[in-house]
């Protein structure tokens, strides 16, 4: 399956990753300056945005992105992941270390980092909220979690539109089985900014901290005004942590 992406811009390939509660069109306004100088590559990852999923699907996040890379030619990639997106960019760096020239994962999870109570807390009121045909409820959860005091009603508008479009493909396919590539830091040899919002989960903050005791190369960014989407809260800021 070749997972519905965007190829703008010429120049050095930069590949843009989602977050789990939104899809390519996150990534906009930092697209609209980036592909000047790039070929910018976005994607939706399946259940998200224009790429289906099928119910009961087997399936590999980190498989599609790989395979839309090998399809595009790209060998020599900086990478930016968001959130989840970000733990798909360290599954494919560790898989394919010597494809990727440069890192930047914004608020990502890692593996072996617990979730901590209170994020637990959310996944646990969003399943209920779900289970009870909720869908605006856990959507207007799913906002006021997610993005940081910053953003404007655009951003959480736009964030509101995508995470409603999730539910729409992800709920009526049900259980599916997503395969994970092992995440190992030490194998990334490529450069790594990690950058984390102080009004986000201390989970994401925790998930940094591993990374940055792992990395070969790595530096990390700490941000007093972000929440969990920095790239939506404060676009042009967050543009200049990217370049």
């Amino acid at each position: 399956m070749t997972i519905s992406h965007a190829v703008t811009g010429d120049g050095p390939d930069l590949l843009l990753v989602h977050a789990g509660v939104a899809d390519a069109r996150m990534w906009a306004k930092q697209v609209d300056e980036l592909k000047a100088d790039h070929r910018v590559i976005t994607l939706d990852l399946r259940g998200y945005g224009e790429t289906p999923l099928e119910p009961g699907a087997e399936y590999s996040d980190a498989g599609d992105v790989l395979a839309l890379l090998d399809e595009l030619g790209a060998n020599h990639v900086t990478a930016v992941g968001a959130s989840y997106g970000g733990y798909v960019v360290q599954q494919i760096a560790s898989r394919e270390p010597q494809r990727f020239s440069r890192l930047v994962l914004l608020c990502a999870p890692t593996d072996n980092v617990h979730p901590t109570d209170d994020l637990r807390a959310v996944w646990a009121e969003e399943n209920k909220l779900i289970e009870a045909g909720d869908i605006d409820g856990a959507t207007d959860l799913m906002v006021r979690s997610w993005i940081g005091p910053d953003a404007d009603d655009e951003a959480r508008e736009l964030l509101r539109a995508m995470q409603k479009r999730a539910y729409e493909l992800q709920i009526p396919a049900g259980d599916v089985e997503n395969e994970e590539y092992a995440v190992e830091p030490e194998k990334i040899s490529a450069p790594v900014r990690l950058i984390t919002g102080a009004h986000d989960f201390q989970f994401f903050a925790d998930s940094a901290t591993y990374l940055q005791e792992r990395l070969p190369n790595v530096e990390r960014i700490d941000l007093p005004w972000a929440g969990h989407l920095p790239t939506l809260e404060r676009p042009a800021e967050a543009l200049g942590l990217i370049r």
